[in-house]
């Protein structure tokens, strides 16, 4: 992945410094994470919601209506996971790195809409494993995993800018293991992939 995602950046390099518009801003939002398990493991799971907030950037390409953008962002999910009458939530913070392709038509000089996809990185920074229902089982993340955003959103007078899209993994986001008595053991029971509905606002200065 991390040959995938040094490639991307590459790409961006050299296509932002043979390009003359560019633009910098900032960008913040809102998920609804979703997190589905490979096997239902006797568990009812409910959607949080979380934030992200980061630098981003836009530029254009050479062909009339294209452009790329970038981001790197703070992203916190959360969800909860209840069995048996206990409950508990899971939590990840990570560094994510969206990298987009968009596709935008013009209303006049006010508004440009526009849809997007691509790929998105992300690299955990908090806590690895954490201990759930009541030290019965664990939800153990990865250390890095890698999405893709499908989306539409619009940019007006050419600095603010709204978007609306969902995040899906890509692969496994972590896994829960519960302790066996038994064998004195941990066994992992099931696979997690952490998705997400999201909407966001970014201005570009």
């Amino acid at each position: 992945m991390k040959k995938v995602l040094l490639l991307f950046i590459a790409v961006i390099a050299m296509s932002v410094t043979s390009q003359a518009q560019v633009k910098f801003g900032l960008k913040g939002g809102l998920n609804l994470t979703n997190i589905s398990l490979s096997e239902p493991a006797g568990a009812n799971l409910k959607n949080k919601a979380g934030f992200f907030v980061g630098p981003t950037v836009k530029f254009t390409v050479p062909i009339v209506g294209l452009s790329v953008d970038a981001s790197a962002l703070y992203d916190q999910r959360s969800s909860s996971i209840e069995s048996n009458g206990t409950e508990a939530t899971l939590k990840s913070q990570s560094l994510q790195i969206p990298i987009n392709v968009r596709y935008g038509v013009g209303l006049g000089s006010i508004v440009n809409l526009f849809a997007f996809a691509g790929p998105q990185f992300g690299f955990n920074l908090g806590e690895k494993t954490k201990e759930i229902l009541n030290s019965a089982a664990n939800w153990t993340l990865r250390s890095s995993n890698i999405s893709a955003n499908v989306g539409i959103g619009a940019t007006v007078l050419g600095h603010f800018q709204v978007t609306a899209n969902y995040n899906f993994a890509l692969g496994k986001t972590g896994e829960i293991n519960v302790w066996n008595g038994a064998t004195n053991t941990w066994n992992a029971i099931t696979n997690g992939k952490s998705s997400a509905w999201q909407v966001s606002a970014a201005y570009f200065f």
